[in-house]
């Protein structure tokens, strides 16, 4: 079983996440799961970056997770919210870097769980979904 806790932070860290694009987001990552080998245990935002803690399959690396996700994510938030592509000069939703951490069932996932909830007080739960998965 992978675990991986995931940070995608906005392009120029812009606030540009909102009620609308954590929506968006959070449609877009449920439909992901249904699509590939991928379950999303929590999905959370601050205004300028989100937090994921995902389960996948081994013949994922850590770069294809990302790049998939960050991918149809950002794709989905410029078709429906247009808006959002002007104030980032309608250039890219996320920046080029992002964090990821491989995470224990047994030991870290709460602390995760705990730690971004902590970061800010702008944080918001979309997605709360414990149950792991057998692929």
């Amino acid at each position: 079983m992978l675990l991986y806790h995931l940070v995608f932070p906005a392009k120029y860290r812009r606030v540009v996440i909102d009620a609308q694009v954590d929506e968006i987001i959070k449609e877009t990552c449920l439909e992901i799961a249904q699509r590939y080998e991928v379950h999303f245990l929590e999905i959370g935002t601050d205004k300028n970056h989100i937090h994921l803690l995902v389960q996948s399959v081994p013949t994922y690396t850590v770069t294809k997770l990302v790049t998939m996700i960050k991918n149809i994510t950002a794709r989905h938030v410029f078709n429906q919210c247009p808006d959002v592509k002007k104030q980032l000069w309608g250039g890219e939703f996320w920046s080029d870097g992002y964090f990821a951490s491989t995470v224990s069932k047994h030991g870290n996932e709460d602390m995760i769980s705990n730690y971004v909830k902590k970061q800010r007080e702008e944080y918001t739960k979309l997605h709360n979904n414990h149950q792991l998965r057998l692929f």
